[in-house]
Parts: structure tokens; C-alpha cells; sequence
């Protein structure tokens, strides 16, 4: 299941070099310059940022950078720096879920819980059986002969059920829609949602690797996680919050770092996604009072600006755009990304309708389903590393994730207007 990089970093083969902290600090600031760049001109053109620095990874690449310059893509991407700034850029998304989880309302989301139940299952399901219906299509000319259809379809299904969570989470921060119904059932459906594809991806890696009951580990696991937030560790973060000052608040802040690594390897450890533990610890904590003010004040800047445009960036360097050669090949990304905005889309909207949401809120939160960006990547870089899917379906699936990812931004302003500067 891990990337290249991740696979080197966790083996050891490749040993860092005298020029690899020269070489990470060179990919970081051209990420970082060629996230900024991209963000502030797609700003320019209604987008939000963070497109610019999803962007940002593919123009460095090889999609543009690497068939324009490949020696220049090899100077700024050395070797030696690829499993360091992985790590970055893994650390980056944690962290930055951990304060969306800090900013998240969770007294307000029992207000909102049957709307998040229905959006989450309704946006869920429709696009996972479209997702599936999608694949008998697919298979003939994506597939890979020795993969069993079942195994094929299941991902494909799965990919196209994926909101992307930290994306969703930027766009509302970006729009100021935290304390609004609009946020609280996206982020709500959306980590809900998230967290049940992590399981049926769970599932297919273990019918792929031949252990199924791994899949049900995942599952118990998630729950007794969730369980011991919420009914050991939430109570304790409590307490420990309602006795602190501000001096107090400085002095508990690396327990609370502490705290966010131990839940983002626990559900790493577990198989879903490290994202989703540090954000559930982000949730319990109150988010009322200095130690919540502390955490916000000494960290948003640093994750924001430096560490998470490393992993919008660093997901986009295994897309290999020139893989599309062909008008057919073409043709079907048309169809892909048709059926998975539609779906996504449509479920939701019907589903936020049907629980007494606005249809200008319903429409809001729908658009916001339909973003996949990271979250989608992350998936996919699975399914090629374990062979489900070929290069050509991976470099389709991505520019489906960065084309309904781009489109929420301009239907969202139709839906509830353009966002205050």
C-alpha cells in the first residue's frame, strides 16, 4: 500500500546522501513558490488556493516539468529527497486535519446528525454502485487481465465514493463556512464517508492479498478507536483544558502534539488513514478557551503555509498526463468524470433536501462532496501500487479528482454566492 518513497524511507535502502537535506530544502521551496504562484492566479480566476497547489505538483512533474526539462525535474526532485519530504508532506496533511478538527463545532454537529447521517450514506452508496456499474465498462480496455474483476470493480467503485476531506476542510476554512450548517454536514458527511471507504479499501486489499479477515481487524479497530476517543480520552482532554491559563496552555501544547501523533499512527497502524486520527483528537479537544487559542496561534501559519503544500504537491509527481494518447482514451476520462460528479453530487443534494436543508444550503453542501483532490490520490497511488488498476486508468482517475475538485469552487459560488474578500 505505500508509495515509492514511502517504501524507501520505511526499508532503509536508500540512505540519505551528503546533499539530501540540500536537495529536500530546494523541493520545498520550489513547491512552495509553485503553490503560491498557482494558488494566487487561480484565486485571480474564482478558484480556491488550494487547486494552485494541487496543480502545483503536476506542473513539476512529469506531466510538464519533466517533458520540457527532465534534468531540471530530476535537480529540484533528487533521488535522496523523495522519502524525506513524503514524510513532510504526510506530516503536513496530519497536522493541518488536526486544527480543522480543533475549528470543527462538534457541540453543533447532534444539531445537524441526521443530515450528516443521510448525506454521509446516500454519498456514499450512489457513487460506490455507479463506481461499480462504471467498471464493467472500464474493464475491457483498463483493466489488467490478471486482476479478478471483483477486485477491479470494488475499486473502482470505492475511488469513486472518495470525497476528499482535507480539501473539503480548506475550501470551507477559505469560504469562513466553519460555524454554518453548510460546514458542519460536510465535514461531518465527509469524515464519516471517508472513513468507510478506508474500510471497503480494507476490504479489496485483503481479498488482493488473500487475508479477508485483516478487513475485519479494520473494522473492529476503528470502532474501538473512536469509542476510546470519545468515552476515555475526550473527558481527560476536558479536564486537563477547563484547569489551564494561558501560561498552562503553552506548557500542555507538546502533550497535545504528542497526543496527535499517537492517534494518527494508531489509525495508520489500524488501516485507515493516519489524516482521520488526528483529526478526531483535533475534535474532543474544547474548542473554547486557551489551550485550543494556543494550539491555532502557534501552528495554522506553519502547517498552512509550509508543510501542507508539500502534500498537495508531492501527490501529484506520479501523474503521467501523456498516458491519455488517444481520443478514445480521452473520451472515457469524459465519462468517468461525468458519472463521478454526478453521482456524488446529485446523492447529496437530494439526500441534505430530504432531511429539511435549504436547497441553497443543500446545493452548498453537495458541491463540497464533490470535491476528491487528495484523499482520491491517495487511494489511487494504492490501487497502482498493488496492481488493481493500470497507469492510464490512474492518470484518468486524476484528472477526474482535479476536475471535480476545480469545478467546486465556481458551483459553489452559484449556489451561495462569492466569497467576501
Amino acid at each position: 500500500m505505500a508509495s515509492e518513497p514511502e517504501r524507501a524511507a520505511s526499508s532503509g535502502s536508500r540512505p540519505l546522501g551528503p546533499h539530501t537535506v540540500l536537495h529536500v530544502l530546494l523541493a520545498l521551496t520550489a513547491v512552495i513558490l509553485a503553490g503560491r504562484a498557482l494558488g494566487s492566479l487561480l484565486a485571480l480566476l474564482g478558484q480556491p488556493r488550494v487547486i494552485g497547489e494541487m496543480l502545483a505538483g503536476i506542473v513539476l512533474g512529469p506531466s510538464l516539468l519533466g517533458r520540457l526539462s527532465p534534468s531540471a525535474m530530476n535537480f529540484i526532485f533528487a533521488p535522496d529527497a523523495a522519502a524525506p519530504l513524503g514524510v513532510i508532506a504526510q506530516l503536513g496533511v496530519i497536522f493541518y486535519m488536526f486544527l480543522v478538527g480543533v475549528d470543527l463545532h462538534a457541540g453543533r454537529l447532534p444539531e445537524v446528525a441526521g443530515s450528516v447521517a443521510s448525506v454521509a450514506v446516500s454519498s456514499m452508496v450512489v457513487p460506490f454502485a455507479a463506481g461499480v456499474a462504471l467498471a464493467l465498462w472500464l474493464e475491457p480496455p483498463l483493466s489488467r487481465p490478471e486482476v479478478p474483476f471483483l477486485h477491479f470493480a470494488l475499486f473502482v467503485g470505492a475511488a469513486l465514493a472518495i470525497t476528499a476531506f482535507p480539501v473539503l476542510a480548506r475550501m470551507i476554512q477559505e469560504r469562513k463556512l466553519e460555524e454554518t450548517p453548510i460546514g458542519l454536514v460536510a465535514l461531518g458527511s465527509a469524515a464519516a464517508a471517508d472513513v468507510a471507504a478506508w474500510c471497503i479499501l480494507a476490504v479489496i486489499v485483503g481479498l488482493v492479498g488473500g487475508n479477508l479477515d485483516a478487513a475485519w481487524v479494520v473494522l473492529a479497530g476503528a470502532a474501538a478507536f473512536v469509542a476510546a476517543m470519545l468515552w476515555v480520552i475526550r473527558p481527560v482532554l476536558y479536564s486537563l483544558a477547563r484547569s489551564l491559563d494561558e501560561g498552562g496552555a503553552a506548557a500542555a501544547a507538546p502533550l497535545v502534539l504528542l497526543g496527535v501523533l499517537a492517534s494518527a499512527a494508531a489509525t495508520e497502524w489500524i488501516g485507515v488513514h493516519a489524516v482521520f486520527g488526528a483529526f478526531l483528537f483535533g475534535a474532543i479537544i474544547p474548542r473554547d478557551g486557551p489551550l485550543a487559542d494556543y494550539l491555532r496561534r502557534g501552528s495554522a501559519d506553519f502547517v498552512s503555509v509550509l508543510l501542507l503544500p508539500a502534500f498537495f504537491a508531492f501527490s501529484g509527481l506520479r501523474t503521467q498526463i501523456d498516458l491519455l494518447d488517444s481520443a478514445a482514451t480521452w473520451a472515457i476520462g469524459g465519462v468517468v468524470i461525468a458519472v463521478a460528479y454526478a453521482s456524488k453530487f446529485g446523492s447529496a443534494l437530494l439526500a441534505a433536501r430530504a432531511t429539511g436543508v435549504s436547497w441553497r444550503d443543500s446545493g452548498g453542501i453537495a458541491t463540497l462532496m464533490t470535491t476528491r483532490g487528495l484523499m482520491e490520490l491517495i487511494v489511487l497511488n494504492i490501487g497502482l501500487d498493488l496492481g488493481i488498476i493500470t497507469p492510464t486508468l490512474f492518470t484518468i482517475m486524476v484528472l477526474m479528482a482535479l476536475v471535480t475538485t476545480m469545478l467546486a469552487g465556481p458551483v459553489l459560488s452559484l449556489w451561495i454566492g462569492r466569497p467576501k474578500r
